[in-house]
């Protein structure tokens, strides 16, 4: 069975998280019974029952992918993980601390010693040793390093030299080669001679004696055509390719633009100097997602689920801190109108429905736009046309939704003057929504911050200030 076979769908991958969690909950009640028990030979049968229990455990891990593995580790609490991961046969420890997130790889690897971290290691490849390379301490990283060759260890310093976000870091350097001048039937012969061929093969590079790109040969292709013909004939020559030091989420777009499989990753002269697999460009997907899902709502970084308590308040004090300051500032709006307030209650009631009303619309704004950035489909230009589309859209919500709200309030209260000022209140606090959601995130775009990093607090604390400000401010204005 292939490693892709063994990787197990969802449902089925939650069921074994469940059976790992129940052997542990058995492992640990019987250890406990045991242990209270006073019985000859107390030892030996407490070690007996101890081996019997993990060894049922350990099985079960050995039937799953590492990726699979990493998941059931990221579900347990820390004292569970680590019980699991000294169960883990060590052929699979480098390929699961690839698979895990970052704040769960590094409570294994605070565990290991420093012998096991080296074994770990020496199991990667050099593009995935770099990967793993930012987390390991720097003297395990020399001692990998002394014992690859020459070739390998070029391949390391290389992908090392480039920034994370960066396509060098990201590329393989495990394909196949051949020249233009031979036939497909000495191209089929030469791929038989491997074991099997790197993963993700989808076309095979044609390059010159310098190594330079020419083009590239995909499989299907190949199976097709005739042996006798010559690569030159039936090689394909617009290729996708990236230079190293491209950014690598411009490179994933492109993957999913293109629906590339692979591409090739060229030098300043056109030399093949390694490739981009989709796997690579999925995960960064994903990681950029869980990112910016994350900085909207004012996280720092991953959290480990089960972090202990002080880590998961210094990764969520300091938006916290700002949104403090934000609702203190919203309540001295509010103690601005105290009179208004004490002499039309309703004003209390109704109040918190503009603010909601226009922090809902604002997050979809803003959430519109920080994808737009990331896409690169937003340019500077381009933000007075969006926010211009985006006032249109929040005075046709503000008048069939405000309109709504001011009927409602009418009906409740008996006081038309009041449904016209929720009325009016609701649409310009879209209004200020629409603004404040295209201006935040472009503004933190062209001052070269992330424009998802707490957009989604700030977009809450404008909304709920101005709009606790307008309704109060029309309230007192018209009806008192």
């Amino acid at each position: 069975m292939t490693v892709v076979d063994k990787k197990q769908p969802t449902d089925r991958l939650q069921d074994s998280l469940t059976q790992v969690q129940r052997l542990i909950e058995r492992h640990r009640l019987v250890e406990d019974l045991v242990h209270r028990q006073d019985m000859p030979r107390h030892d030996l049968v407490e070690s007996l029952v101890h081996k019997q229990n993990l060894a049922e455990l350990e099985h079960k891990l050995e039937a799953l992918h590492p990726a699979d593995i990493a998941y059931i580790l990221e579900a347990l609490p820390l004292e569970d993980r680590l019980l699991v991961w000294n169960l883990v046969h060590s052929d699979d420890e480098g390929d699961i601390l690839l698979e895990v997130s970052d704040a769960v790889r590094e409570s294994l690897i605070e565990s290991m010693e420093q012998h096991e971290l080296v074994a770990a290691a020496e199991q990667l490849d050099a593009d995935e040793l770099a990967d793993l390379a930012a987390d390991l301490p720097r003297q395990v990283v020399y001692e990998v390093m002394g014992g690859l060759d020459e070739e390998e260890r070029q391949q390391l310093q290389s992908v090392l030299s480039y920034e994370e976000h960066q396509v060098g870091a990201l590329m393989d350097f495990e394909l196949v080669k051949i020249r233009a001048d031979v036939s497909c039937e000495v191209v089929l012969r030469y791929l038989r001679r491997f074991d099997e061929l790197p993963s993700q093969t989808d076309k095979i590079f044609v390059t010159d004696e310098d190594g330079v790109l020419k083009g590239v040969l995909p499989v299907r292709k190949l199976l097709v055509s005739d042996t006798d013909a010559l690569v030159a004939e039936v090689m394909a020559t617009e290729v996708v390719s990236f230079r190293p030091e491209e950014d690598a989420a411009d490179a994933a777009l492109a993957f999913e633009r293109y629906d590339l499989v692979t591409a090739p990753v060229l030098d300043e002269h056109g030399v093949l100097i390694g490739r981009l697999t989709v796997d690579e460009m999925v995960d960064l997907i994903r990681e950029e997602s869980e990112t910016e899902a994350l900085n909207l709502a004012g996280l720092k970084e991953e959290e480990d689920l089960f972090a202990p308590v002080i880590d998961s308040v210094k990764n969520r004090w300091a938006w916290l801190a700002i949104n403090l300051c934000t609702a203190f500032v919203a309540s001295r709006v509010i103690g601005a109108f105290e009179g208004s307030i004490e002499k039309l209650v309703a004003l209390a009631a109704l109040m918190p429905i503009v603010a909601g009303i226009g922090g809902n619309s604002g997050n979809q704004t803003i959430t519109m736009i920080v994808r737009a950035l990331a896409m690169g489909q937003l340019q500077p230009g381009q933000a007075n046309r969006l926010w211009r589309k985006e006032l249109g859209v929040s005075v046709i919500n503000g008048v069939v939704w405000g309109g709504a709200l001011g009927v409602l309030a009418w009906m409740l209260y008996g006081n038309f003057a009041l449904g016209l000022v929720m009325l009016a209140a609701t649409t310009l606090n879209l209004m200020l929504a629409a603004s404040m959601g295209v201006l935040i995130p472009t503004m933190m775009e062209r001052f070269g911050k992330d424009p998802a990093v707490g957009s989604s607090v700030l977009i809450t604390a404008c909304t709920d200030s101005g709009g606790f400000f307008i309704f109060l401010g029309l309230a007192s204005l018209f009806l008192l």
